[in-house]
């Protein structure tokens, strides 16, 4: 991975390989095949009945519970699950994730949990203060066996926003899928079944990103946002990274941060800057301002909306950003 002036040049890889095993079982269950290219760039969200979408059932005692760090994974953890698991999200939407402070109630849900799903790589600072209060309580890490992009040119820490690429949500649903056959065998049909289905949605998003980007001009594929949470996308995609602040710790873009990006908009004429639902975008519209650049809207990252707007599910986050991008880098 190439870095310069605070840009990450990542090239284009190759679609993930799925581990032999999973073929097998992806065979076995539901034919499974991937989903062709659609020709359109602007993407129809998807249509279906997520289990997501169900208020959680705690009238069930035989279920297990599987508590999730952030919304994201529940969504996800949802649709392999089915009706088979009581699953719920620590945060709620719209929540900032990386400075979370658990509540009471969060110590009492942890305690009544079965398992608890966090993202690893330096996401839920706050995860392990929180562990200490029922140590019997089992917990797994879903990036586990990733391949991390550093968060910065000047750190090797790892960026935690993993499940922004779709090549990467297909591990989370493999990782996903283990865990609930480990933790309730009796529903390993179940959830091997959903976990193939729900892989296939994500393969046809992946091939829809790769057709809307291909219409792209090379020169012309920045993505520009306020946290530099898109790293996992441009490296799988072929994007050029460019944000104001590394984390949304900082939140808070200092002046040499903003006239780092008015230069490198200017240099490179990018038609189209954004920001994330979670954080203020004053610095990023001061940027607009400043280049003639068009402020073209938000992304949805660390958090779902709420069940009324436009990325209420994982899916929807996926297509909602991906229209919100290609739209912007157009000129639409």
């Amino acid at each position: 991975m190439k870095k310069v002036m605070g840009l990450n040049f990542l090239p284009v890889r190759n679609a993930i390989a799925v581990k032999s095993s999973q073929v097998a079982l992806l065979s076995l269950l539901l034919g499974f095949r991937l989903t062709g290219c659609n020709t359109q760039t602007t993407l129809t969200p998807t249509e279906q009945n997520s289990p997501s979408s169900t208020p959680t059932d705690s009238t069930h005692p035989d279920k297990k519970v599987i508590l999730t760090t952030f919304t994201v994974l529940a969504d996800m953890a949802r649709n392999v699950a089915g009706d088979k698991a009581i699953i719920e999200s620590i945060t709620k939407p719209g929540a900032e994730i990386h400075g979370y402070e658990p509540t009471p109630s969060d110590l009492k849900r942890g305690q009544g949990a079965d398992l608890i799903l966090d993202n690893g790589l330096n996401l839920e600072r706050w995860a392990e203060r929180f562990y200490n209060n029922f140590a019997k309580v089992p917990h797994i890490t879903l990036s586990e066996g990733f391949e991390p992009v550093s968060i910065a040119e000047d750190t090797d820490k790892p960026n935690p926003h993993a499940w922004m690429s779709p090549q990467n949500a297909l591990k989370y649903v493999e990782n996903i899928r283990q865990a609930l056959v480990n933790l309730d065998p009796v529903n390993t049909t179940t959830y091997n079944a959903n976990a193939v289905a729900y892989s296939q949605q994500i393969q046809a998003i992946d091939a829809k990103l790769k057709n809307a980007i291909a219409k792209i001009p090379p020169e012309k594929r920045f993505i520009v946002s306020c946290e530099g949470a898109f790293s996992y996308i441009a490296r799988d995609y072929g994007l050029k990274e460019v944000y104001l602040w590394p984390v949304n710790a900082e939140q808070q873009a200092t002046p040499k941060q903003v006239e780092r990006v008015i230069k490198t908009v200017k240099a490179n004429q990018i038609p189209a800057v954004f920001c994330e639902s979670t954080v203020n975008n004053e610095a990023q519209l001061q940027v607009a301002k400043e280049t003639g650049a068009k402020f073209a809207g938000v992304f949805y990252v660390d958090s779902l909306s709420p069940p009324d707007g436009p990325a209420s599910t994982y899916l929807k986050l996926l297509e909602y950003n991906i229209n919100t991008l290609i739209k912007g880098l157009q000129g639409n």
